[in-house]
């Protein structure tokens, strides 16, 4: 609203500066808030040091001795790996310093994320990043394939450049943030990278048109499957922030649970396909290297495709043995609740008759109800040997309310249980569910 005579705007400029004075004392406020809140964060990594230093010597000391109760030695084992748990959980809170590769290319900036809603954030703008791009790949692919300008060519060669480059930025952001992303996921976008500059300059020649349209067709086949990578992977982080999960920052092939596994099933043939497409790739150009017309760039590319194929091939075929052995763990953890429920509730109706028993007869109970009755306490607690721990501390302390609910057993096993991790948390699917996915 604008005014029309001078004291009215010298009224509402007086107004405006006794709103500027409350404005600049908030803004001091939220420089020391700011200067509070760096020192705070220098004193935490310091101390985060301080006990990796302190875990690792006494780490090294318990190997040093000998003739040392067992059952303390691995208490203290699962106490060290509930403490690295906690530790690493502190530490996702605090900046981090960048990589080598970000440090190159935009020097010592902190691009670390604190907020966890930030993270999903960048995370699922990451995603829709590589679905965008892999639309609009798929569209100048099928366009190169019905007609044939060179301009257009180049034009999608160019993208690919400067879409690999980003992925690989991007990515270095998400390793800095948490990310799980293995190395050569990181490796094959900068060989993809690689790969593009070197189909930017190959030559016009009748070599290069020999090859043209199965490349097209190659990048009309992964842009279907980029596709379908992205619908996997935001249910993923959709069932993850639901279920409040650790590495939150898992990008697409990394980061499986048990109950995706079938989604992954669903995943895997198109994703062996398209490696297999690599690979026939690498064979074409291999031949064309007897072409009248070959340059330096189809044995270079031949040889890129070849790498591509083993690294992406052997990746892969790593991650689904440990996602079956994961599988096979948790069933037979969930096996092991099931059985300690049934004897839970089986030793407390055994133990509702004992006073019935003692009235009636005035007898103690006899030594065979007692050791039945240790057995299956010792039974309920046998899954104390599982090396599959979960090592967050919310699993912690739901499994230690679990056993709370349960008859009474000794210290001694409390302080077991107490060092064991539960199952992970259950969100969006019923009991019922779950059964049927493991």
């Amino acid at each position: 609203m604008e005014y029309t005579d001078l004291e009215t705007c010298e009224k509402d400029w007086a107004d405006l500066g006794i709103e500027f004075k409350a404005l600049e004392t908030l803004n001091k406020e939220y420089i020391a808030k700011l200067e509070e809140v760096g020192e705070l964060q220098a004193k935490c990594l310091k101390e985060l040091n301080h006990q990796r230093y302190r875990l690792s010597v006494i780490k090294r000391s318990l190997k040093r001795v000998r003739n040392a109760d067992q059952e303390k030695l691995e208490t203290l084992e699962k106490d060290f790996m509930r403490r690295k748990a906690q530790l690493y959980e502190m530490e996702q809170s605090l900046p981090k310093q960048n990589g080598t590769y970000l440090k190159i290319i935009l020097g010592n900036v902190n691009v670390s994320i604190l907020n966890k809603n930030d993270k999903f954030k960048y995370k699922d703008e990451y995603e829709k990043f590589k679905l965008i791009l892999s639309v609009i790949g798929f569209v100048l692919a099928v366009i190169n394939l019905v007609v044939n300008v060179r301009a257009l060519e180049l034009a999608f060669m160019f993208l690919l450049v400067w879409y690999y480059c980003t992925l690989t930025i991007r990515e270095s952001i998400l390793k800095v943030n948490g990310s799980r992303i293995k190395g050569w996921w990181r490796l094959h976008h900068f060989i993809s990278t690689v790969l593009a500059g070197v189909l930017l300059i190959w030559p016009n020649t009748l070599a290069w048109y020999e090859f043209r349209t199965q490349f097209m067709w190659f990048n009309v086949y992964i842009s279907l499957v980029q596709y379908l990578q992205f619908r996997y992977q935001q249910g993923v982080l959709y069932r993850l922030k639901a279920l409040g999960e650790r590495h939150n920052m898992d990008i697409t092939i990394e980061g499986f649970h048990s109950w995706m596994w079938r989604g992954l099933s669903f995943l895997l043939p198109f994703l062996y396909m398209g490696y297999l497409f690599q690979l026939y790739n690498a064979y074409a150009l291999y031949h064309l290297c007897y072409h009248a017309e070959a340059t330096w760039q189809v044995p270079v590319l031949s040889i890129l495709f070849l790498v591509l194929f083993l690294g992406n091939t052997v990746t892969t075929s790593m991650v689904i043995p440990q996602k079956l052995r994961e599988k096979v763990k948790l069933n037979v953890r969930f096996t092991r609740q099931e059985k300690g429920s049934r004897n839970s509730s089986n030793m407390g109706s055994r133990q509702s008759s004992v006073p019935s028993a003692i009235s009636s007869k005035g007898n103690a109970p006899s030594p065979v109800s007692e050791t039945a009755s240790s057995s299956e306490r010792n039974e309920m607690f046998s899954d104390n040997s599982d090396s599959g721990l979960i090592m967050t501390e919310k699993n912690v302390n739901m499994r230690t309310s679990e056993m709370s609910a349960q008859p009474t057993h000794s210290s001694d096993d409390t302080d077991r249980c107490k060092a064991v991790g539960g199952f992970p948390v259950k969100g969006e699917v019923s009991d019922h569910e779950d059964k049927k996915s493991l």
